[in-house]
């Protein structure tokens, strides 16, 4: 093999990867300002260094730095097409997550891609290990070419402050000076009391009428689905309605996420923090800012004299939730090891599963406190394209037959059905409930149906709620509501229960 210098290989290297960022959705534009491309051409030097110090192979260590960067571009086109978000700084977490939980992301990305990408590497490691010799004085080269590459990125490291709307900024800076002016955002101090939680101040505890339970599910995908199309049965969601129709709150609910993310609007319901509030950590609040502990309506409420619990059939380490959780006020997180493999409903535990581990929580008979309990469902939860529906199966829940790209709706409305049996069983369990109770129902995001959505349309974004009391009926008209403003408006239905009127309503 003949011998490249790294001095060509680091120049035509750097060339390419502005060619390979052309492939990015969105587009960046090339027009940028010069920090970011020193930010680029640093950020490209400094990876060949260290790499080129390593082996001593200076085309060996370009075409690595090469496939990683082509591999970020790639994810990133993936995560754009499902979720209408590019790559961002934060997203780096998700590799490991990918290996540890492979099918939350693989499919997503390509099982076939993702072989023959690994395929691939593996046989160009052994070919630029076997066929290009080390390089003699291979060090000091890249000892200047990594310094060089450090002067850069501390000519383009500005204090610019991103938007934080992570098209824009990609858009605008180029996909590299995104991800550093992210990376220095996530390690600069938040000042936790200038967020602004509604829970914040301290707590009296209430004396009087007995505090009632309160339970509040948050639903892995669910929004009304019958707007999509008009060839859903309406009494797919038969429960919901019933429930709605009975409601003190209902309407639609705008979330923190669209097709995925859910503890965007998990922290914002728990919180009732804006996204808009944290900044770089609006993208996931759960990896550094609220392991920190945060008010909370579960420390509110603990407080309060309740026990709080979190139930999510699901890994506890996914996300981070067995930290996370005790630090926003949580007594107990019951996680997927509470479940068997029976409870199943597709891959995942099942929505009725999760109401009978409620149920049995709330008559457990050697509790003496209020009970708030937040279940974060699992059922719904993607890749839904893996999944087969039969054709004799479909008239349970359409109409009309599916258009072409539609096959994914169907696992999607058969598991949407069961969010809506859990609903039914939960009504049943309060109803029959010796205390006055609560619940608090509501969708996390859309699902990611990108192939329903080139048929027919894709949703605006907004999902359902629904506050509803076991004592009182009274029916609302729709309210629409922003999911940080949930919890508190579910404390103050609870409130409105200890009022003379509501238990004059009631007598």
């Amino acid at each position: 093999m003949s011998e490249l210098s790294i001095l060509q290989v680091g120049v035509f290297g750097l060339l390419l990867t502005v060619l390979i960022e052309r492939l990015l959705t969105p587009r960046p534009a090339l027009r940028r300002p010069l920090s970011c491309w020193w930010l680029h051409a640093g950020a490209w030097c400094v990876s060949l260094a260290l790499l080129y110090g390593l082996t001593a192979r200076p085309l060996f260590s370009g075409v690595n730095v090469l496939l990683v960067w082509l591999l970020i571009v790639m994810v990133s086109n993936a995560k754009y097409h499902s979720l209408r978000e590019p790559f961002v700084c934060a997203d780096f977490e998700y590799f490991s997550d990918a290996v540890r939980f492979p099918r939350l992301y693989l499919p997503f990305f390509g099982f076939g891609k993702a072989a023959a990408l690994a395929a691939g590497f593996i046989a160009y490691l052994w070919a630029g290990l076997s066929f290009e010799l080390p390089v003699a004085g291979a060090r000091l080269d890249a000892l200047w070419l990594g310094l060089t590459g450090m002067l850069m990125l501390k000519l383009g490291h500005r204090r610019a402050p991103p938007s934080f709307d992570a098209e824009a900024d990609v858009r605008r800076w180029g996909l590299t000076a995104s991800l550093w002016r992210y990376f220095w955002a996530a390690r600069t101090k938040v000042d936790r009391n200038a967020l602004g939680s509604p829970f914040a101040a301290p707590v009296a505890i209430p004396a009087g009428k007995p505090l009632p339970d309160l339970v509040s599910v948050q639903s892995e995908s669910f929004f009304d689905v019958r707007e999509l199309w008009p060839g859903v049965r309406t009494d797919v969601l038969g429960e919901y309605d019933r429930l709605a129709g009975e409601a003190l709150a209902r309407g639609k609910l705008q979330v923190a996420a669209w097709g995925a993310n859910t503890v965007r609007t998990e922290f914002a319901y728990l919180t009732g923090i804006p996204g808009e509030r944290l900044g770089v950590h609006r993208f996931n609040p759960y990896r550094v800012l609220a392991r920190q502990g945060l008010p909370s309506i579960a420390a509110h409420l603990k407080a309060q004299g309740y026990r709080t619990i979190c139930i999510h059939p699901y890994d506890g380490s996914f996300y981070g939730r067995n930290k996370v959780l005790p630090a926003l006020g949580f007594d107990e997180f019951i996680d997927v090891r509470s479940f068997n493999a029976g409870q199943k409903a597709g891959p995942f535990i099942g929505d009725c599963a999760v109401a009978d581990k409620i149920r049995e929580l709330l008559q457990d008979p050697a509790r003496q406190q209020p009970l708030f309990i937040h279940a974060v469902t699992m059922e719904n939860h993607g890749p839904l394209h893996l999944e087969q529906v039969e054709a004799d199966e479909l008239p349970t829940w359409f109409e009309r037959p599916l258009l072409a790209g539609m096959d994914d709706l169907a696992p999607y409305l058969r598991h949407i059905a069961n969010a809506d049996c859990m609903l039914g069983k939960l009504r049943a369990t309060l109803l029959d409930h010796p205390r006055e109770a609560l619940l608090c129902f509501f969708g996390d995001h859309v699902p990611i149906l990108p192939d329903v959505y080139q048929a027919i349309g894709a949703p605006a974004g907004d999902t359902d709620y629904l506050i509803w009391s076991n004592r009182r009926q009274p029916g609302a008209s729709p309210c629409p509501l922003k999911v940080e403003a949930l919890s508190s408006r579910l404390l103050a239905c609870a409130r409105d229960l200890r009022t003379p009127a509501a238990v004059a309503g009631v007598a």
